[in-house]
Order: C-alpha cells, then structure tokens, then sequence
C-alpha cells in the first residue's frame, strides 16, 4: 500500500498532493490527489474527516482538484478532500479506448462481473475499500472514522449508489447533475450491458440510486443534488434526477435543487461548491 507522492502544491493556506500506488483490485498503477487543509498541515497531529470526490466520464484527478474549488470551503472546514481517478488505465483491454462513455475514463464505480473487464475494472471495490484504506495507512492526519461522498455526472452516481449500498459507511452524501436512474438512459444501460451483461438486470438494479432508494431503511435521507436549468445531458435524458426524487419519496429529504441557467460544466460546481462542502461538514463536524 506504499504511496508515491509526485507533486505537493500549496492552495487555501493546506497543501495538495500528487500521488500514486499500485493497486491489487484495478491490478495496475492508480492516480490521486488529496487536499490536506491547514488545520492538518500546520497541526499534524490533528486528525481531518474526509471527503471523498468522485469525478465523471473522461475525466482525471486533476479535473476536479483545478476546477472544483471544493479546496476553499475544505480550507475553512478543516476536512481533506480526496480526488480518486474514474477508472483503470492502460489494461489494454480490447475496446477500452474506443468511446468516451465505457472503458478508459468511465469505469461507473461498479465491480464489473462480464469478461474481459472483471480482471480490472473493478472501481467499486477500489473507491470503497482498497484507495481509503491507502490513504488511512499513508496519512496519519486523516480520520478513517470520518467520511462523506459526493460526485458530479457519473461520479454523482456513484456517490449515491456508494452511500446507499452501504448505510453508514458516509456519514453524507451530495451530488452535481448525478445520473440517477443509469438503467433508463443510454450512458448506463451502455456501460450496464458492457459490465454486467444485458440481461442481467438485478444486477443493474444493485447500481442503480433510484432501484436502491426504493429499498432503503436507514436513518432519513438529507440529500443535496444540484442540476443546472441549462444541462444538456439532462435535456437529453441522461440524468433522470426526478426519477429519484419520486423513489425516495418518504424516505427523507432528497431535494434537488434546480439552478436557472447553469449547464453541466465544472463552471456550476464551482458556483455551488461551498454548498456541497459545507453539507458535509454539518455531518462531518458535528
């Protein structure tokens, strides 16, 4: 579980670092990046929760640490921010480069069950156990016993599937523009039917935040989703947010917030980036 750290940058008063590790579940090198805001920097004694971002298709560690701005709200907080990447890398798996939507860069934070992708794409077991526990192991400053999930796009439903798949493991979970019904629209019946087999609709149903809700009997939900007025893709259906929002109905509190003339773009989530940071942290704080 050895880390290599490649870079360390200064941003909001804490330091952002570059790192990577061979990871057995992905079986090849994985990138990530971690903010440790100042209270751990200057204090490294003092133990931060955790923040976890999960990113959506195509993209990098990076995208999301240069264009988020979730460090400021981290920075004020006291809380590290992880940035996992969305997939494995250079497996040379016939195919895996082939579209932007499956494959290299859109791994959906799922355990593939369908060859040739179960011998590494297996991002859901990575995110929840195998990168975190890397982290707790390498960096004393982090509090293992602390962490929330939130995400944009693909990444958006993988927070949601992560929390709700496993009730207590996040103390909270938010989203930007999440797909929330992947079973019903063609990003996730593509990267479903590649990953799990056409037919194996159960197992769709296992990855599927509207399929989950439905069955969830855990504390009331507070769940906090931002979709921009102006998105594309949820013009084109590819997000489905209100089909979640009439599942979890009775379950809790899953507001989705629908902001006038935003888009899909890392220009809403940094707009709102404070907002979802500071979600957390009443739950990561308190």
């Amino acid at each position: 579980m050895a880390v290599t750290t490649k870079a360390t940058i200064a941003s909001f008063g804490g330091k952002l670092l570059k790192c990577s590790h061979n990871a057995s579940t992905t079986s090849c090198e994985m990138a990530f990046n971690l903010y440790l805001p100042p209270q751990a920097t200057l204090n490294p004694l003092r133990k931060v929760p955790l923040l976890i971002y999960l990113a959506g298709l195509t993209c990098t560690p990076d995208n999301g640490t240069e264009k988020g701005f979730f460090q400021h709200a981290a920075s004020q907080n006291g809380i590290a921010v992880l940035y996992p990447d969305t997939s494995p890398r250079g497996l040379n798996v016939q195919g895996e480069d082939d579209s932007y939507d499956f494959g290299t860069g859109a791994g959906f934070y799922v355990d593939a069950t369908r060859e040739p992708w179960s011998k590494g794409y297996n991002m859901y077991s990575y995110i929840t156990a195998e990168l975190p526990q890397t982290v707790f192991s390498n960096f004393d400053q982090v509090d293992g016993s602390r962490v929330s999930i939130f995400g944009h796009s693909m990444g958006g439903h993988g927070a949601l599937t992560l929390f709700l798949k496993n009730p207590g493991k996040y103390r909270s979970v938010s989203a930007f523009a999440p797909i929330a019904n992947p079973s019903n629209c063609d990003w996730g019946r593509k990267a479903f039917g590649g990953y799990f087999g056409a037919d194996d609709k159960a197992k769709w149903a296992e990855h599927d935040a509207t399929e989950l809700v439905k069955k969830w009997e855990g504390e009331p939900l507070d769940v906090l989703i931002d979709v921009g007025t102006s998105d594309n893709f949820y013009k084109q259906g590819q997000l489905l947010p209100e089909k979640l929002e009439e599942a979890a109905q009775g379950k809790g509190e899953v507001k989705v917030r629908w902001q006038e003339g935003y888009d899909h773009s890392y220009f809403t989530m940094a707009s709102f980036a404070d907002d979802h940071v500071n979600h957390a942290a009443r739950y990561l704080l308190g």
